[in-house]
């Protein structure tokens, strides 16, 4: 069936005049309601409001205007049914073919921090979903069915897809905008539900407080597949790369690729990691990553020289990693860099110079991500049968906000490194030590059970690179449960050390600290990374 009639109802008005324009230019009839309509008609169109097509006017404010047998009627009928064709010629009831509808801007408007429960509650469509789940359901057959339409996107495609069919749509178009509805709609009343929940406060139970956060009681998570991977973590597994579509710019997830194969699970979970830790500085700064692990991160005057200082910390645990720059690349640093082996290099920008020389290495992927405040809001883990849902590890202590418990105080430079060497920390795998000097890592100890263990492992690492720690600042992810950790970091050679601190010996460590002549400062908050 050809279609000869159009329903369109946009909150979004991008490029619906023009969409308007080219249907009517293929001889389809147009209704339309309120805003849309006055567009259409003040262009010159010729627009039937759903009012007048149904013979009702809208009432309630609006609430009720396409809620009506002449429109769902008209959307719900098989094409393919001679019962249903003969119902609409008994009931006066107008096909309706192509369905263009978007939703009032829920999201948007709670978004807004002064939006009120009033206007929160207006901005829930029903109209909208109930013609969009209409025409989605009677996508059809081969025979024919509805089209339907919400994405402002898809009106190119729309009617590339008429005229390849002389006005029809196939059954495997249809299907594919109808399957887009459906995650629309679901993602719509997610929304919603999440809204709602967050205002009903959790009554307390025996031996439990309200909840310091407010967590929606139904959680709805919706993403966008971007790409098939070739395998998860190991060729046993199946991955996908899913992408948050509401993530501003900032975030991993808007990557774009530029040269080398494609990427896999393991890929992208480093180059996150690195990605993640390099966006936190403004000095020009690299980091490269290993097994999800900063194995070295250097802040410079020059990202060459950041690439120099990051690389040196362990040369032999870079080969084969992830690295990522936080400002443009150059010729001169990816001369450097192409001298050794790299599965993954991100950065804002590349120069054409720095392009030319890495894309002589056919299998080294480039990736560009734009530098922004798009950070995920939540932080998910899967367990058997569940999730665990916390915020992101976001706070950004100053070092105003340290307390230095020690009769030795940092200096301006060691204060410095202090910060830095705890910026590293906080990505790096529990537990974490980290020790710098000048704005380099100099040894990194990480995810071993025992935090002495992972401090004999920072000084063996920065031995085996001939890195001196004399003099080095150290960052633990958490409290020194005991003594025995520090006195492995000052053996080592360093000099302060930076801490959480909240340990029933912290005293007894302070003490230590003392006895050994070094500075330490408490962050009051830890870096657990599991």
């Amino acid at each position: 069936m050809t279609i000869q009639t159009a329903l369109l109802s946009v909150s979004d008005k991008t490029g619906i005049l023009e969409f308007a324009q080219a249907l009517a230019q293929r001889g389809i009839k147009l209704l339309s309601t309120g805003g849309t309509a006055k567009i259409l008609r003040d262009a010159g169109l010729s627009v039937t409001e759903v009012a007048q097509h149904t013979g009702s006017p809208e009432i309630l404010d609006g609430r009720v205007k396409t809620l009506h047998p002449k429109i769902h009627g008209g959307l719900l009928a098989r094409r393919d049914s001679e019962d249903h064709m003969k119902t609409l010629d008994q009931q006066g009831i107008e096909r309706i073919d192509l369905l263009v509808v978007n939703l009032y801007p829920f999201r948007e408007t709670v978004a807004k921090r002064d939006c009120s429960f009033e206007d929160a509650v207006e901005n829930i469509d029903i109209g909208g979903p109930a013609m969009l789940r209409a025409a989605a359901k009677n996508h059809g057959t081969e025979a024919g069915g509805v089209t339907v339409v919400i994405d402002p996107a898809d009106y190119d495609t729309v009617l590339r897809e008429f005229d390849r069919l002389h006005g029809q749509t196939s059954y495997g178009f249809r299907l594919s905008l109808a399957t887009k509805v459906y995650a629309h709609t679901a993602a719509y009343d997610g929304a919603i539900a999440a809204y709602l929940s967050s205002l009903v406060q959790a009554e307390p139970t025996q031996n439990q407080v309200p909840d310091r956060e407010t967590w929606p009681r139904t959680l709805t998570i919706q993403l966008h597949r971007q790409e098939v991977l070739r395998y998860g973590e190991n060729a046993q597994q199946l991955a996908a790369f899913y992408r948050d579509p509401a993530m501003p710019a900032g975030a991993l997830g808007h990557f774009q690729q530029l040269h080398g194969k494609e990427l896999s699970y393991n890929n992208i979970a480093d180059a996150d990691a690195a990605w993640e830790c390099v966006r936190q500085f403004n000095e020009p700064a690299c980091v490269i990553v290993k097994h999800a692990n900063p194995c070295g991160v250097a802040i410079a005057e020059s990202i060459y020289d950041a690439y120099l200082k990051a690389f040196r910390t362990d040369p032999t645990s870079a080969f084969g990693g992830i690295i990522a720059f936080n400002h443009r690349v150059d010729a001169a640093t990816a001369e450097a860099v192409s001298s050794q082996f790299v599965e993954v290099l991100l950065a804002p920008a590349f120069d054409s110079e720095a392009l030319a020389v890495f894309k002589t290495k056919k299998n080294i992927r480039i990736l560009t991500v734009a530098l922004g405040i798009g950070q995920n809001d939540i932080d998910v883990k899967r367990v058997g049968g569940g999730w665990l849902i916390q915020t992101p590890d976001v706070n950004d202590m100053q070092s105003s906000g340290l307390q230095i418990v020690t009769q030795r105080h940092p200096t301006t430079e060691q204060m410095k490194d202090l910060m830095f060497a705890w910026q590293v920390a906080k990505y790096v795998k529990s537990n974490a030590i980290v020790f710098v000097g000048q704005g380099a890592t100099l040894g990194v100890g990480a995810g071993q059970m025992s935090r002495v263990d992972s401090a004999r492992i920072a000084a063996i690492k920065a031995q085996n690179a001939q890195l001196s720690l004399e003099g080095s600042c150290v960052a633990s992810d958490a409290f020194f449960p005991f003594r025995d950790g520090l006195d492995v970091v000052i053996d080592a050679g360093a000099r302060c050390v930076i801490q959480p601190g909240g340990s029933m010996r912290d005293e007894e460590v302070i003490a230590a600290a003392n006895e050994r002549d070094i500075v330490m400062v408490l962050t009051g908050m830890r870096h657990f990374r599991h």
